[in-house]
């Protein structure tokens, strides 16, 4: 028993050396693999927190290079755009060129049509026939059926013959009797004003066929045909059923002369009549607004002046100008866009007697005398003549005057007449350069 008690201490010795050393192994082996561990789980978030930075400085730089591109493509597009720009500045200016110049090239034909020149004397006559300088043109609408309109106005404010010609030549004063054409070619309306023409050679002939409701085509006609004939400071329109006071209407435009654009009569504002039945409706009424609204200011179209700058813009752009039903209306909104001075000047639209010998007294002598309630002077035939003798018996009161007016000066205006009968010119105007 004592033999197998000491064969089992022995046993239990080395099992205990043999777990000792286990346990040592094991030991060292733990903390081997401590270490091992730790080091992995350490370095792990290092990795990761410069993988986060690398990132994170990826993304700016890529942000920065996003923002360059951006900037880049910002650049270029704004480019692109001021190009685009640039080009369609470039067309529209091209454009109006080109606009302009068949303007101009629609004018030169209309100037050689009515001169009555082919191109090759167009362009070898040029210098060969200058227009003839003239201080005013004035244009008397006139038609087929008013003989006796145009007798009354040749006896009483209009010059005739000889003296007709040396008002032209010594004054600058351009009268002429407007008046187009028949639809039938020479017809006895034609041939009528041809027999007249040969008699006082006082008419100006426009290739216009005459009508009522052509008035507004007929005035850009008048404008451009007497602008390609005599360069003058001022052209005018008046009816063949007003009255006109000659030295009056040339002191008033002679105060004007050293303006480029104006546009000088008396200045209204009627309604716009919509209704078909009345005697001025407008067709286009509905480009003017609501019903019930007037028309722009424009002179009322018994008589009126423009300047030289103007008659040229409708000589240029008689084409594309539109015209209204009514002629005083189309003269002006073809003014109503462009810098134009426009002159409201009463005296050119005076009642017949006896308001026109109330204004003389008053010092406010008239330049165009008619009625109202007739868009000219009622029965006209029978009283013009009775309308310039007090005309003529209310300047006479006035004796002769003489004033400057600019470069120019104004002498006068006496009355001259053949004994028992009219006064021919009821008018002596000088106007000359002042002396130095």
């Amino acid at each position: 028993m004592r033999g197998r008690n000491s064969s089992g201490s022995s046993s239990n010795s080395s099992d205990s050396r043999v777990s000792v050393r286990w346990i040592l192994l094991l030991c060292m082996s733990s903390f081997a693999l401590g270490l091992l561990f730790s080091n992995r789980f350490w370095s792990v978030p290092e990795s990761n927190t410069q993988f986060i930075s690398r990132q994170r400085q990826d993304q700016e730089l890529q942000v920065v290079s996003e923002d360059c591109i951006t900037k880049t493509k910002l650049g270029q597009d704004k480019d692109v755009i001021d190009e685009v720009n640039k080009t369609h500045e470039a067309i529209q200016s091209l454009d109006k060129m080109i606009s302009t110049l068949q303007m101009e090239v629609a004018a030169t034909r209309s100037s050689q049509e009515l001169t009555g020149m082919d191109g090759s004397q167009a362009m070898s006559g040029t210098n060969q026939q200058k227009k003839k300088k003239a201080f005013i043109v004035i244009g008397i609408n006139t038609a087929f059926s008013s003989r006796k309109r145009r007798d009354s106005v040749r006896e009483t404010w209009m010059p005739q013959g000889d003296k007709l010609q040396q008002l032209e030549k010594e004054k600058g004063i351009v009268i002429r009797f407007m008046i187009g054409h028949s639809a039938t070619s020479n017809s006895i309306l034609d041939r009528a004003i041809d027999s007249e023409e040969a008699q006082h050679n006082d008419f100006l002939r426009l290739e216009h066929v005459e009508g009522y409701h052509e008035l507004s085509a007929k005035t850009k006609i008048f404008f451009s045909t007497a602008v390609a004939k005599w360069d003058a400071e001022f052209y005018i329109k008046v009816d063949d059923d007003v009255h006109v006071n000659l030295g009056m209407l040339a002191a008033t435009l002679a105060r004007h002369r050293s303006k480029p654009r104006v546009y000088i009569g008396c200045m209204k504002s009627g309604p716009v009549l919509s209704n078909k039945n009345v005697k001025y409706h407008e067709p286009e009424y509905w480009k003017f607004g609501e019903e019930g609204n007037k028309y722009f200011r424009h002179a009322t179209g018994q008589i009126y002046a423009i300047s030289k700058d103007l008659a040229t813009y409708i000589s240029i752009n008689q084409p594309i100008l539109h015209k209204y039903a009514n002629e005083d209306v189309s003269l002006g909104a073809w003014f109503i866009g462009l810098e134009v001075e426009h002159i409201d000047e009463h005296n050119m639209c005076c009642r017949t007697p006896p308001e026109c010998e109330w204004k003389a007294r008053a010092g406010n002598v008239c330049i165009a005398s008619f009625d109202w309630s007739c868009s000219g002077i009622c029965r006209s035939v029978e009283r013009m003549k009775y309308i310039h003798e007090s005309v003529v018996k209310e300047m006479e009161l006035f004796g002769v005057l003489s004033f400057d007016v600019g470069l120019w000066r104004i002498r006068g205006w006496s009355f001259y007449s053949k004994a028992g009968t009219l006064p021919l010119g009821f008018l002596r105007l000088k106007i000359e350069m002042p002396c130095k």
